[in-house]
């Protein structure tokens, strides 16, 4: 049961429309063969979102801090949404970066997803390392991120049931 003034928050969000970007972080995907970053895009434009930038990037380190430090100074992107690397792979290194950029972790988008997760697919939800947070960079920026599997199911499973639901909410909180 949601409390009466985290409604009462949520009504007060539920218009505003967020600027997000998508990165798809993969070694195997492109533009064709992508089917996690338009996923998030169609989720969030059905949401009444608004996708301003996508990219899709190898798993190499110096290319996924290229796209999140970006992307975190730029005051048009209010929300990243990361798909890939967040296993435990030699090369998954999506999860590292995310989180040596946020400030303000939310631990309960990992907790949550892992939870939804094990519910679909049993213990292989332990390999998941998803996060999210807000990050800025030295200084700049108030950006949320969340870094997600790169699996279609895993992304409808955090983004129907964790991200699209409280996203307005996230970002008009922040900014009261």
């Amino acid at each position: 049961m949601t409390s009466q003034s985290t409604q009462e928050h949520r009504e007060a969000a539920h218009d505003q429309a967020v600027a997000c970007a998508v990165l798809t972080v993969s070694d195997t995907r492109t533009v064709e063969t992508d089917k996690g970053g338009p996923l998030i895009a169609e989720l969030l434009t059905a949401a009444g979102h608004t996708v301003v930038d996508r990219a899709i990037c190898r798993d190499e380190p110096h290319e996924i801090s290229s796209h999140l430090d970006h992307w975190i100074a730029e005051t048009g992107v209010q929300v990243i949404l990361t798909t890939g690397g967040t296993g435990i792979a030699k090369r998954d290194s999506t999860i590292d970066l995310v989180a040596s950029r946020l400030t303000h972790p939310l631990d309960g988008f990992g907790e949550l997803f892992r939870m939804l997760s094990y519910k679909e697919v049993g213990a292989a939800a332990m390999l998941s390392r998803a996060v999210a947070g807000l990050a800025s960079r030295d200084g700049v920026g108030d950006t949320f991120i969340f870094a997600m599997p790169g699996s279609t199911n895993a992304i409808e499973t955090a983004m129907k049931n964790l991200i699209v639901p409280e996203l307005s909410h996230l970002v008009w909180e922040r900014k009261k």
